[in-house]
């Protein structure tokens, strides 16, 4: 499938699937979607409303890493330890990583860091920073069976227009059953069918005001049994 990179609204980078005309973040800003959907929403919420020093986290789509990147510094302004799982079937390539803008972007010197997230091998857990530890895992989301294993949920995978199978009641039970109780789970979709399926396996559902270009996200919570 070709791939081609390109400035998103924020000017920051993205990378753009043609035949799909789908991309890995949203084509009105990349950087401000990742703050405004998995970090404040996400990484941000759950620290100041549960108090925890400790946070696990899963991303459905490591993908170009950038989730990951801003994760991993917000980490260290919390001052709270963060244990990082990026689950991806498709690896994206170095080649495609090196014309990726996000460190001139985002933090002055941050290249060098950026570059380790994508180096070190998968399957691993590396202490990154002293409250970062990021495991790369090669494998399908469906592939997903464990339970209680993490605080938030980075839910990042491509569109249900173009993968529709990621975005079922099957998909969302699996991660209804990875999260800790009081866990939380965060997506950029609003879709009607996306929160209905989230809601039949248990989840309550929250509607969110979204990043620019989109007028809602959801934020899904799996109440203490």
């Amino acid at each position: 499938m070709e791939r081609e990179i390109i400035i998103t609204g924020d000017g920051s980078s993205t990378i753009h699937l043609p035949d799909w005309n789908e991309q890995y973040h949203s084509k009105h800003g990349a950087i401000q979607e990742a703050y405004h959907v998995f970090i404040k929403h996400g990484l941000e919420y759950f620290f100041s409303s549960r108090q925890s020093t400790e946070i696990s986290i899963l991303e459905i789509g490591f993908g170009t890493g950038l989730n990951a990147f801003i994760t991993l510094l917000e980490a260290d302004s919390l001052q709270v330890s963060v244990n990082y799982c990026g689950v991806e079937g498709y690896p994206v390539s170095i080649e495609e990583i090196n014309k990726l803008n996000y460190p001139k972007l985002i933090e002055q010197g941050g290249q060098t860091v950026f570059n380790t997230l994508h180096e070190v091998s998968w399957e691993t857990s590396h202490k990154l920073t002293a409250n970062f530890s990021l495991t790369k895992q090669q494998r399908f989301f469906s592939d997903i069976q464990e339970k209680d294993i993490c605080d938030v949920i980075y839910f990042d995978a491509f569109g249900a227009r173009v993968q529709p199978e990621l975005w079922t009641e099957t998909i969302f039970k699996s991660m209804y059953e990875a999260l800790k109780p009081n866990g939380i789970l965060v997506t950029y979709s609003a879709k009607g069918s996306v929160r209905r399926a989230m809601e039949a396996v248990g989840f309550i559902v929250e509607r969110l005001p979204g990043p620019p270009g989109k007028r809602e996200m959801l934020r899904a919570t799996k109440l203490l049994g």
